[in-house]
């Protein structure tokens, strides 16, 4: 009995110690630190007298099959490969690592990243079996200058499927998801860094990752300095990752498509009715200082425009500022 198969026993239902050590063949003391271990990675397991080891909240594992299942056929035969690793680095480490198929997309989901990162290099919390840690390897045309608006558009497909799930998803420049609370907070679902390379004005290959907050462990949530939500706070029934997962990529590989084919230009006016940041207020954080002003949407280049407060009207690009909603950090 593996990890896996170990979490597996324990979504089926409360199990004692003294039958986890017969069906793994260990003792009880080794069962113990194998379950420690799961609530270190984030698992939220009680112990209970009489009815032995149980979860606090409703869990699921990923599954390929089923998550191949949830696409329309034309999406399925878009898919090099969709696979699902249980503990890994990083999906898009492990995707950088491999070929970049030569056609169509290669998918890949883990059940935990020990590495996990955002943009500017921040970590990403990845308890075990909790969110969605997804990434797509994919080739486009156009050269390097082309990929500046793959975030967004990753965003807005993304978004889009979210919402077709019943989650009033916006978009807040560069590269979140967010929820905005009752008080116009906006609250972090999830993020997108996409990475890659390859010729200035040939083929590249770019690798779009995605996380996605679907359960939050109360251990993990309490290191957050942010405001967040995941998607089991926002409805009242629990999430089902795979058909999550399955949403998202039934939008987002026919969007790659997309923007492989004709740019950015299709997906500014879907970019418009989910953004977030649109006529508020915004702080820029500059290597040379604090700007503010408020936010105008997307330039041609996807780069954001913002009336400053002087009323002077400039575009920033994304790795030259960072964003918070508000006139003030």
């Amino acid at each position: 009995m593996d990890d896996r198969h170990l979490l597996q026993r324990l979504i089926a239902g409360p199990v004692s110690g003294d039958a986890l050590a017969r069906e793994a063949g260990q003792t009880r003391a080794a069962v113990w630190k194998r379950i420690e271990a799961l609530r270190e990675a984030g698992v939220p397991i009680e112990a209970r007298a009489g009815r032995g080891y149980a979860l606090a909240t409703p869990m699921d594992l990923l599954d390929a099959e089923a998550i191949r299942a949830g696409l329309p056929p034309a999406v399925q035969g878009s898919l090099a490969s969709l696979d699902t690793a249980w503990s890994i680095d990083s999906t898009n480490t492990e995707l950088l690592r491999r070929a970049s198929p030569e056609r169509g997309a290669q998918v890949l989901l883990a059940e935990r990243q020990t590495g996990g990162r955002g943009r500017r290099g921040r970590q990403w919390a990845s308890p075990l079996a909790a969110h969605l840690y997804l990434s797509v390897s994919r080739q486009f045309g156009g050269g390097l200058a082309r990929l500046g608006g793959l975030s967004l558009v990753a965003g807005v497909a993304a978004a889009e499927a979210l919402r077709s799930e019943g989650f009033a998803v916006q978009l807040k420049w560069p590269n979140d998801l967010v929820v905005p609370a009752a008080d116009g907070t906006l609250r972090k679902l999830g993020g997108i860094l996409v990475e890659g390379g390859g010729e200035h004005a040939g083929p590249v290959r770019a690798v779009i990752g995605m996380g996605i907050n679907v359960r939050m462990p109360a251990a993990v949530a309490a290191g957050i300095d942010q405001p967040w939500c995941d998607l089991a706070g926002l409805s009242d029934a629990s999430p089902d990752r795979n058909r999550v997962a399955a949403a998202v990529l039934a939008t987002l590989l026919p969007a790659l498509d997309e923007f492989d084919a004709d740019g950015l230009a299709p997906f500014r006016e879907r970019y418009a009715a989910l953004d977030a940041l649109a006529e508020r207020p915004v702080t820029l954080h500059t290597t040379t200082g604090e700007l503010r002003g408020a936010a105008l949407g997307l330039a041609d280049d996807g780069a954001l425009r913002v009336r400053l407060d002087d009323g002077e009207e400039r575009s920033f690009h994304s790795g030259e500022v960072s964003v918070r909603s508000g006139a003030s950090a």
